[in-house]
């Protein structure tokens, strides 16, 4: 590191008049002492003088330097006390920052919590009204199949009764829709038996809720009874599944319904000859009819009689499953376990 003029020139005029005072006090004392003595005087006293000089020139140096480098010491010191209170008003200014942004953030989240609790409370409120609509439609409707039914027994002109029957098919039909609903919004479902119901009932009864029941054939040899309590929910969803047979075959195809009884229960199955189901629909299909899926949201018309299945099968242990069917469309089993069984 090279010297700074401004401690070289202090330094050399230090080792000047140091080497000029100590160079007069030599000569005084040459001058002054015996001639024998001279020599040895002058180089005793010239060596001090000269180790004078140059301790003035290294203490005056040093000194300078110093000086020079507690100023340096200073300045820095004090630009790093003005970066940390740079540094410490730039943290103060970030957390006030960020307290805004977490004031701001809470205030958007107790917005969305709010506007999703009133989505809540709407979507419960419209469930309960819907459920509570579907059990007056439900009601409605068995009390107009009664009068129907009584209508029936009490007219004998056979045009008058097929006009009662056919309105008797109607309310069948809408009654069965009620029963949907019922089930999607987790009301309570239509009639319950405290016997069990014959499965020959049960398959009639299916087929009168449903539109196209005049190209329904029965196939079954089964004795078997299902349990009152889970009659109903048996026959809606097989109504369902007729249904849906009845709809995607061509309008005069036949859907055929099957009964055999297996080691595991009964089984149910429905073949139609509309078009062959592609895997992906298949899958589909067994999704919705599997009941894991409570959400109503994404139901179109064609899969909501699907979810209706779902929804039972999961209340009442059936299983449910697709596969493509003999006669060229696609076949229906349910399988009711040996708990429904009597």
């Amino acid at each position: 590191m090279t010297a700074s003029p401004s401690l070289t020139r202090p330094s050399a005029l230090a080792l000047l008049i140091t080497a000029v005072v100590t160079g007069a006090f030599c000569t005084v004392a040459v001058v002054a002492a015996t001639p024998g003595t001279r020599a040895v005087v002058g180089w005793s006293l010239g060596a001090a003088a000269a180790l004078l000089s140059a301790g003035a020139y290294a203490v005056t140096h040093n000194v300078l330097r110093n000086r020079v480098l507690r100023s340096r010491l200073t300045a820095l010191n004090g630009q790093i006390s003005a970066q940390e209170a740079n540094a410490a008003r730039r943290s103060a200014d970030a957390v006030r920052l960020d307290a805004a942004q977490a004031a701001e953030r809470k205030a958007l989240i107790a917005a969305h919590t709010a506007e999703l609790r009133r989505a809540e409370s709407a979507r419960a409120a419209a469930l309960a009204a819907t459920a509570n609509a579907a059990g007056r439609m439900q009601a409605l409707a068995t009390g107009m199949l009664a009068d129907l039914r009584d209508m029936e027994h009490r007219h004998a002109d056979e045009e008058v009764l097929g006009d009662l029957l056919h309105l008797d098919h109607r309310t069948a039909q809408a009654g069965r829709l009620a029963d949907s609903i019922a089930v999607l919004t987790g009301a309570r479902s239509g009639r319950r038996w405290a016997r069990p119901i014959v499965m020959e009932s049960i398959l009639r009864g299916a087929m009168g809720r449903i539109g196209g029941y005049q190209r329904v054939r029965l196939h079954s040899t089964s004795d078997a009874a299902v349990a009152g309590h889970a009659a109903e929910g048996v026959m809606h969803a097989l109504a369902e599944l007729l249904d849906n047979a009845a709809n995607f075959s061509p309008p005069t195809a036949e859907v055929h319904v099957y009964v055999e009884e297996v080691p595991a229960g009964v089984i149910i199955t429905v073949e139609d000859s509309g078009l062959v189901m592609s895997e992906v629909q298949l899958r589909r299909a067994e999704q919705a009819v599997s009941g894991r899926s409570l959400d109503l949201a994404g139901l179109s018309g064609t899969r909501l009689g699907l979810a209706v299945v779902g929804r039972l099968a999961r209340k009442h242990g059936l299983t449910v499953s697709f596969r493509p069917s003999a006669r060229g469309g696609t076949g229906a089993l349910m399988l009711l376990p040996h708990e429904l069984i009597t």
